[in-house]
């Protein structure tokens, strides 16, 4: 008897600490949350942000309770989600040496060589998988008629720089060796990437660029790309720093795990001074502010002045200088040389600027860019696209923009 009362005690306590924990994060979030006003859907958005938040909550919970990380807890809830399989698409899990892998191929028979998309997926290098983006890929493989293939790298905890950018570039170097296998044409070959996945795209394409034994890279599409590692003050990181799905804290958090930084630099590297005054100023004619067009200031912008250098902070990040981690600050004689691009930014997105200055940068050096800025867009928004009643419209034209530009190289 005693036993029973002291079970029903526990559970009693138990759920009513689940209930506090959900109280905390609806008045935390739901009510507090940015949401600019030209994002449709509003409540939509309230909902997949205290949703998201609740699980960050939880996993924190669980980090400190010492059963897992927060990142574990956070995919492993993502993974739950049911897959929709279409019967138009032939799914396949695969793996390359150690790298899990998926691969869509349009089920119809087709009389000539396919176009090949290899995708990276976004998540901070900490969160997404195979699985998130799984609606995301059997769209793109159905409506362009590719044969996709999605990387599963390796995550924190287990796995930080440069694991995730490893694993990447082994995958897409066997399957550019392994073309005719998979039925895709060696011209027509794209990489493809969303938030950290964007990065790593262009970081394969700028490592590729001098492989004289391998398929060419023929385009670069890259869906609000993470580009740079250096700059959080950028006029998007202001305007957008508490914006959902991506806030300028939980950025820095991934930013920290990815990189194995400690937090504690957070102020110094708000402010700029974790780098010596000498690398901004080397880097300002790719990076600053000037590069953005005026419109896409309107909304608020202050120069960060400039502050006496942080030389701890500096010894630790300067890691961030590395092509592998900012490839927007790669030299002219790789960016000249790299493939076309399809480029789709989010008004809404703190890593906004990225695009708009890498876009400059291409267009300065003769690459040809296609870009897609969405008036209505926030960081994230393309996974909603199989979300049921989270879905936003802003998704679907992001697939068709990439499928338009994918039909027409």
């Amino acid at each position: 008897r005693m036993e029973v009362l002291f079970l029903l005690l526990v559970l009693a306590a138990a759920y009513t600490f689940s209930v506090g924990v959900g109280l905390y994060v609806v008045c935390d979030h739901f009510l507090t949350a940015d949401i600019p006003a030209a994002i449709g859907h509003p409540v939509k958005l309230r909902v997949l942000h205290c949703i998201f938040q609740l699980l960050v909550t939880w996993g924190t919970i669980f980090e400190k309770l010492r059963i897992c990380s927060m990142p574990q807890f956070v995919r492993f809830i993502h993974d739950l989600a049911p897959l929709k399989m279409d019967p138009d698409v032939v799914v396949k899990d695969l793996w390359f040496g150690t790298i899990p892998v998926r691969l869509y191929q349009p089920k119809a028979s087709s009389g000539a060589l396919r176009t090949g998309i290899v995708f990276y997926h976004g998540g901070g290098g900490i969160l997404g998988s195979l699985r998130t983006h799984h609606g995301v890929c059997c769209h793109l493989s159905k409506e362009s008629d590719a044969v996709v293939l999605a990387v599963g790298y390796r995550k924190v905890p287990k796995h930080r720089f440069p694991v995730a950018i490893r694993d990447c570039m082994v995958a897409t170097t066997h399957f550019l060796k392994s073309l005719n296998k998979y039925g895709v044409d060696p011209a027509r070959v794209l990489v493809c990437g969303d938030s950290v996945g964007g990065g790593v795209a262009v970081i394969i394409c700028q490592n590729l660029v001098d492989s004289s034994d391998l398929p060419k890279i023929r385009a670069q599409i890259l869906v609000y790309p993470a580009l740079q590692a250096m700059d959080f003050q950028s006029p998007s990181y202001q305007q957008n720093k508490n914006v959902p799905l991506l806030s300028q804290n939980f950025a820095f958090y991934c930013w920290c795990h990815y990189l194995d930084i400690s937090p504690a630099w957070k102020s110094s590297v708000f402010k700029g001074t974790h780098l010596p005054t000498e690398v901004w100023e080397k880097y300002r004619k790719w990076l600053g502010a000037e590069n953005i067009p005026e419109r896409f200031k309107k909304r608020g912008y202050l120069p960060m002045p400039c502050e006496p250098l942080n030389e701890a902070a500096y010894l630790e990040t300067n890691l961030i200088l590395d092509l592998l981690n900012s490839p927007l600050i790669a030299g002219d004689e790789v960016v000249s040389r790299l493939p076309e691009a399809c480029i789709v930014s989010c008004e809404y997105d703190l890593l906004r600027d990225h695009s708009l200055l890498y876009k400059k940068r291409l267009e300065d050096l003769g690459v040809p860019v296609t870009w897609h800025h969405m008036e209505d867009g926030f960081h994230g928004v393309f996974t909603t696209l199989d979300m049921g009643c989270l879905y936003f419209p802003c998704s679907r034209r992001i697939l068709n923009a990439v499928v338009h530009f994918i039909k027409g190289l």
